[in-house]
């Protein structure tokens, strides 16, 4: 029977399909495989980083700047401290790390290691150490370090984790309160219409960013900070948007059966309204998702966001846009080059979604 019914579809049939059209734009499937892939990186950084410490933050200034690719050998001592600690080590990274010197040389004599620490003098005599109580590795920079002497590469990881975690929680906390208030005040109207259409208007006239900083300033700096300023400033456009498809549908035949055989409000709105809304909300939530990328990223840029050592996309901007200037621009243009191609994926993927959701859209 499954297999007739599938003979038995229609070409035309395929194309209301909104996952068949969505298949169908490549653009769309791009970004949206980037954003897969990047979330997979994010959520699993640990696993992937060289630098595995909390927040990637193992400094050392004497490897500032250094170029991409760089090879350094690092002596490691009281190798027996180091544990992933469970479970925590692959969300937050290790807390317990051996200490490490920098290697400029090093070379083996029996049972004793020579080496030379990086930026000492070459006249100046080696020292050593027993090989049994320490350990030589190497650790390739593949992007270099930063002005701290960190993993570039590392800490380029966890900003992209930073950002998709604001933009994520923002998008929530946009549409928990947007719905919420645009669907009670399309259902209603009256008074309540008028309310919330009057808050709406007053939070529309204040420029996003500056709201932002306003809500930072007052709740304080930090990442959680950032997540509530980011998303209650981001549920008017979900409010506006849900308050006028409401108000198409509330005198369909549907709605109007559904009170007629004494369904509560609630029923209505979350079992026959809401459904009929799915597609343009899934829309704006990929818009406000590369929104939020943008305000979180110009926030840290600002020193207002994500504070240190957390790594954020806009910090990394904004600790190294002097070297702009110098023969190490790649270090603030990286930061940079990740937050368009994260912002542009959502914008092509949310294109795709708008189209797809279109049944009158053709794409050939």
């Amino acid at each position: 029977m499954v297999a007739c019914q599938i003979l038995l579809t229609s070409p035309i049939d395929m194309e209301q399909n909104w996952w068949y059209r969505l298949k169908r734009n490549k653009s769309a499937m791009g970004g949206g495989l980037f954003l897969l892939l990047s979330l997979l990186l994010a959520g699993f950084a640990y696993l992937f980083i060289p630098d595995d410490s909390r927040d990637a933050n193992q400094q050392d200034l004497k490897l500032i700047a250094l170029s991409p690719g760089s090879r350094v050998a690092f002596l490691e001592m009281n190798t027996k401290a180091v544990g992933q600690e469970g479970i925590g080590w692959l969300l937050f990274g290790k807390t317990q790390l051996p200490a490490r010197v920098a290697l400029a040389s090093h070379r083996m004599a029996g049972d004793t290691l020579f080496y030379r620490e990086w930026g000492v003098p070459h006249h100046l005599p080696e020292q050593r150490v027993s090989s049994a109580e320490v350990r030589v590795i190497k650790q390739t920079f593949w992007l270099g370090t930063d002005v701290m002497g960190r993993d570039l590469l590392s800490r380029l990881v966890l900003g992209l984790r930073v950002s998709l975690g604001v933009g994520f929680v923002a998008v929530l906390i946009s549409l928990l309160v947007g719905v919420l208030l645009g669907a009670v005040a399309g259902y209603y109207g009256g008074w309540i219409d008028q309310l919330v259409g009057w808050l709406i208007n007053v939070i529309w006239s204040i420029p996003s960013l500056l709201l932002v900083i306003a809500f930072s300033l007052v709740m304080g700096k930090g990442m959680w900070q950032v997540f509530l300023a980011v998303g209650l400033t981001m549920w008017v456009d979900v409010a506006r948007m849900v308050r006028g498809q409401i108000l198409g549908l509330r005198e369909q035949e549907f709605v109007v059966a559904a009170k007629a055989m004494g369904f509560s409000d609630l029923r209505v709105i979350c079992k026959h309204l809401l459904p009929n809304v799915v597609g343009p909300i899934v829309i704006m939530s990929a818009s406000n998702f590369a929104t939020a990328i943008l305000v979180e990223s110009g926030l840290s840029f600002l020193g207002l966001g994500v504070q240190p050592p957390t790594a954020s996309l806009g910090m990394m901007i904004k600790e190294h846009y002097p070297y702009i200037i110098m023969d190490a621009a790649y270090l603030a243009m990286v930061p940079g080059l990740v937050i368009l191609l994260l912002v542009l994926a959502f914008n092509l993927f949310g294109n795709g979604l708008s189209d797809a959701f279109d049944s009158k859209m053709k794409i050939h």
